[in-house]
């Protein structure tokens, strides 16, 4: 544990899953975050971003944030297409990351991200390869719900066509986005439950969009299902969420 200086998380999700999103507010970032090479070279900006937007590119590189370089993240894009070559490419650096003996190289969580834009179709052909043909071992998997503000206009129109007027009372609205986000949870724990890797917990992470969002649920979570205290006592300290957390986790320890 004492030669491990940093937190390595893989995150996975189809395209525009709000990844680069949660990933700033984790590092308290507005910025994008830098590229390097695996053998730590910086790579041009400019030519990852377009790589990027399309959903490929390569899954060795690193993307840290100089706001909280404690963080190395790596983004995982294009398999849910179907390609086998990029399911075989994440699965080998999975398989490859989660047991080397080089212990700065390991990843310690993967954050699989999960749009609520696409709630009528949350678990897809993708979802499920991955959790039944992927086996992480001991890193645990969280499944992230992103972009679960979209349900606000779902739940107007549930409430108009239950014969609410437009001026519904914003509680009703809060109620009804809850009974939703409830519902495409529940769904969404069954089908993934029913896999032969299911995941380690589930987050659902709301106004993302706003820089002052929250995102101790998802650290909490991911310190939770982590298997080795040290890497527990790493992702704390690595943290910049709230001082709440530590202080959560020192009482308790």
């Amino acid at each position: 544990m004492k030669n491990i200086k940093r937190f390595r998380v893989l995150v996975m999700g189809r395209a525009n899953a709000g990844k680069t999103t949660v990933l700033q507010r984790v590092c308290n970032s507005t910025e994008k975050p830098e590229i390097f090479d695996a053998k730590g070279n910086k790579i041009d900006g400019s030519v990852v971003q377009g790589t990027l937007t399309r959903g490929y590119h390569n899954i060795e590189n690193e993307l840290i944030f100089q706001s909280n370089p404690g963080f190395v993240f790596h983004d995982s894009c294009g398999f849910e297409a179907g390609a086998a070559e990029e399911f075989d490419q994440m699965k080998d650096f999975v398989v490859d990351h989660a047991a080397t003996p080089r212990v700065n190289e390991r990843i310690h969580a993967i954050w699989f991200c999960i749009p609520m834009t696409d709630y009528h179709r949350t678990v897809t052909a993708a979802e499920l390869k991955f959790f039944n043909g992927c086996d992480t071992g001991h890193v645990p998997v969280i499944v992230l719900l992103t972009k679960v503000d979209t349900l606000n206009l779902d739940a107007i129109e549930e409430l108009e066509d239950e014969g609410w007027e437009m001026e519904v009372a914003q509680e009703k609205i809060v109620e009804k986005e809850r009974e939703l986000l409830e519902k495409w949870l529940a769904y969404i724990k069954h089908e993934l439950g029913k896999c032969k890797f299911p995941p380690k917990g589930y987050v659902s992470l709301q106004k993302m969009h706003q820089e002052s969002a929250d995102c101790s649920a998802l650290i909490q979570c991911t310190a939770n299902v982590l298997n080795e205290e040290g890497l527990q006592r790493l992702l704390i300290s690595t943290q910049q969420s709230t001082i709440a957390l530590c202080v959560q986790y020192a009482v308790h320890k």
